[in-house]
């Protein structure tokens, strides 16, 4: 799969040392400064350099001009040497085209018979392509150029291998049985992927029906080894299809590519950690009276319910469906409206991994239809729920009719705390990237930073700077902040940001030029000397901002931190070990790190929270308890 990365400017040199060939091999006779052309795309409002990624590895670039006027230009465009016999080039230029559409011209070097035979070929017959005509050439050492339209294709061409539109209900896709469909919009551009089924209260009947005929049937019958089997397959599966659920989720989500890409990997380590750990999950023995032999069972609860939300979908079917399945449940998933392309995609390569019909069920819809019948289904055991304190106190209410256990992970407002003595240097990339990593819309999103007085004006210094330098833009072109995933959202952040108009702001990042109108941007933004019991302090924004509180001691440091209704996630930044460990235990969060943050993500790290974060634990073996019940045996034999 051919995909963009944007160029950062830390790779410039990477860039310089390509060019330098290429520029060799297109216009040997004509003198031209490669570093100063390198930077300025590097650089400059409306040049962009990009790196043609095939199967993960860089196979060449592209250097594209947006004029004022609104024409683009392809100034340089090379496959390296290496790939070119691998059919690359007009894939990869498509991808180019269709990251910008509009007017484009380039030339063509003069007296280069390859480069003209390729893009004779390359444009006629693309789609997309309009008005395609030969014309002058823009500068001395071009023969001639080519100016054509492009018109973006509202599918974008992703790598869908599936059906979008169905349900997966018993091992067979299908339409909602009502018919309806929804759109799915690309927050980058406001444009309609395609569209999803609207299944409802009959397709989530169709689904527990479906998911308990697998219980009573070959799933139900499978040794834990086997399905520890078929969850390594599925991971296996996963890897090969990274490059595709990359794109598909950048698109869906407006993820940037490299943040999309990890969560692709993580899934398929999700699948691996627990098709390794299925067949290892025990029971106990316990001591008791002489005549007796007692033990304890872990079981399924049986069909379980997993509701999963917009902004990290794959991770979260990793961890959730994942560990369900090696406990030996089935399971029926109701993934967001907003963003449910990779749920499909992963139940498509779960089928090709062997999984029998009925052991994963997809009901895609809106949360008031799908997500309500699948909350309150009597035939649901064990409801997991990743999304809002509102609603997740809704699928709660519902599930309680039934008396069926709730995993909740809900909201967040993570505080760092960063003491005198911190190592700044190595504090400084998580303190900005734990805000705006996917655009803020992180249930474990470090949203507030609280620095001790004498280091203060240095973290507000060194965060402003980076905040400076943060560029948002469609996600496909892998900058370091995306669209936010819809206009409603943009809505909700705008309107915090509202809220701090009696705060200072330190710093904001900026957005594209290029990027469009349609799309749900706004500048990260970091606030600074904020009242510990000002909003922006206190409520979920889910978007790119953070606030600076700064605090004198240690004691007003665990008050702050404690003081919302949230627990999910904290960070230390210090070198005094006696203080790790006295705020480790102070600090009311479900998970404390201690000279990081996020640990790296690691499947193998319970995770949840406490308070209006919600109740439960995924990830990890923890997960593996939550999916299943404990049954005691009491034999007495004398």
């Amino acid at each position: 799969m051919i995909a963009l990365a944007r160029i950062r400017r830390e790779e410039s040199i990477e860039l310089i040392a390509a060019m330098t060939p290429y520029l060799a091999e297109v216009a040997p006779s004509v003198p031209l400064a490669v570093e100063e052309m390198a930077m300025r795309y590097l650089r400059d409002a409306g040049r962009i350099a990009y790196w043609i990624v095939f199967k993960g590895r860089k196979a060449g670039f592209a250097l594209v001009h947006i004029h004022p006027c609104g024409q683009r230009e392809l100034a340089e465009y090379t496959v390296f040497p290496s790939f070119r016999r691998q059919g690359l080039g007009r894939g990869a230029a498509r991808s180019v085209f269709t990251q910008h559409p509009g007017r484009w011209r380039f030339g063509v070097a003069s007296g280069s018979a390859m480069a003209d035979g390729f893009w004779q070929t390359c444009l006629s017959g693309m789609r997309g392509v309009a008005n395609l005509r030969r014309c002058s050439p823009i500068t001395p050492h071009q023969g001639y150029s080519y100016a054509f339209d492009f018109e973006k294709e509202t599918d974008m061409s992703l790598p869908l291998w599936f059906d979008a539109s169905l349900c997966l209900v018993g091992g067979v896709w299908q339409p909602a049985k009502s018919g309806a469909t929804l759109p799915l919009v690309n927050p980058s551009d406001g444009s309609e992927i395609c569209r999803i089924a609207r299944g409802g209260a009959d397709d989530v009947d169709a689904a527990v029906a479906a998911a308990e005929a697998a219980l009573n049937g070959d799933w139900g019958r499978m040794t834990a080894t086997e399905r520890g089997r078929i969850l390594t397959r599925l991971g296996q599966l996963v890897l090969e299809r990274v490059e595709d659920l990359a794109v598909i989720e950048a698109a869906d989500v407006g993820k940037p590519l490299t943040q999309a890409r990890a969560d692709a990997v993580a899934l398929a380590r999700y699948c691996e950690f627990y098709g390794g750990a299925a067949d290892k999950v025990m029971g106990e023995t316990i001591p008791y009276l002489d005549g007796y032999t007692v033990y304890t069972l872990r079981e399924p609860h049986g069909v379980t319910g997993h509701i999963v939300p917009w902004n990290y979908p794959m991770q979260i079917i990793g961890r959730s469906v994942g560990a369900a399945l090696a406990m030996g449940n089935a399971c029926v998933l109701k993934p967001a409206e907003e963003a449910c392309l990779t749920a499909l995609a992963f139940a498509d390569l779960a089928i090709q991994a062997g999984l029998p019909a009925g052991a994963l069920n997809v009901v895609p819809g809106l949360g008031a239809e799908a997500g309500a019948a699948l909350s309150g289904h009597p035939g649901v055991h064990h409801i997991s729920f990743t999304g809002s304190v509102a609603t997740g106190a809704l699928v709660q209410q519902a599930a309680g009719r039934n008396v069926v256990p709730v995993t909740l992970e809900l909201g967040g407002k993570s505080p760092q705390l960063v003491f005198d003595d911190a190592d700044l240097d190595a504090a400084l990339p998580f303190l900005v990237n734990a805000g705006c990593q996917n655009a803020g819309q992180t249930c474990s999103a470090s949203s507030r930073i609280l620095a001790q007085r004498g280091v203060y004006e240095e973290v507000k210094a060194r965060m402003s700077a980076a905040y400076a330098d943060l560029t948002v833009g469609p996600a496909m072109e892998d900058l370091r902040v995306g669209p936010l995933i819809s206009a409603r959202q943009k809505e909700i952040v705008t309107g915090f940001l509202a809220k701090g108009a009696d705060l200072t702001i330190a710093a904001q990042g900026r957005i594209v030029d290029h990027a469009p109108e349609t799309g749900a941007y706004v500048r990260p933004t970091l606030f600074a000397d904020v009242p510990p019991d000002h909003a922006l302090a206190r409520d979920e924004i889910f978007g790119p901002v953070q606030v600076l509180i700064p605090f004198d001691t240690e004691d007003e440091a665990v008050e702050i931190a404690n003081s919302t209704d949230y627990g999910l996630v904290a960070s230390i930044w210090c070198r005094d070990g006696a203080r790790q460990m006295r705020l480790a235990k102070r600090l009311r969060a479900g998970q404390v790190f201690i000279n990081n943050y996020g640990a790296g993500g690691g499947v193998e790290l319970p995770f949840g929270g406490v308070g209006k974060s919600g109740h439960g634990r995924e990830k990890g073996f923890e997960a593996l308890y939550g999916f299943s019940q404990l049954k005691t045996v009491a034999a007495r034999h004398g």
